[in-house]
């Protein structure tokens, strides 16, 4: 099965000359949702995670069900304020300003190896936060995973971990 056939693009979203790759079309397609997770499960197991981390909010969308695939805990990495209780949070940048993502201080014992998802690499800031939060508080991240990658962008180079996408566009 090809996963695009079951990705919607949407031209000029969220802004004009954006163009999104939309995975809702993919998650309400039960065949194509479930050849993806299978998929996903097959590359994401190599690395024998303990853990897996989904990032707000598209990527909870891909490491819950995977995680219960698979037999593993799940976190959630969230933006600022959005945890209860007592956080740990990383500071980024971005092109243009900062930005801050937190998981709950309990959500990882040291040691534990992580494996970090989300629904799309793009730029890989987000990701790359992610990773280093995760080391932040004692986690092996063992590697990343998305549905799709923009590889125009080249991410990929701005991760320090083994990383794997299903479907990718050039453009």
């Amino acid at each position: 099965m090809d996963i695009k056939d079951h990705i919607r693009s949407i031209p000029d979203f969220p802004k004009p000359g954006i163009l999104f790759y939309d995975i809702s079309t993919l998650l309400a397609h039960a065949d194509a949702f479930s050849v993806a997770m299978g998929r996903l499960a097959k590359a994401v197991s190599r690395h024998t995670p303990d853990v897996l981390a989904g990032i707000e909010s598209r990527g909870f969308l891909v490491a819950a069900p995977l995680a219960l695939k698979l037999g593993l805990g799940f976190v959630m990495v969230r933006k600022r304020g959005k945890l209860p209780g007592r956080t740990v949070r990383h500071e980024y940048a971005l092109e243009y300003g900062s930005d801050v993502i937190e998981i709950q201080n309990d959500a990882i014992v040291a040691g534990q190896r992580v494996v970090v998802l989300d629904d799309l690499l793009a730029t890989g800031g987000t990701m790359g936060a992610a990773v280093d939060l995760f080391r932040s508080v004692g986690a092996d991240v063992v590697g990343a995973a998305c549905i799709i990658e923009l590889t125009f962008l080249s991410g990929r180079k701005n991760l320090d971990v083994p990383f794997t996408s299903l479907v990718a566009y050039d453009s």
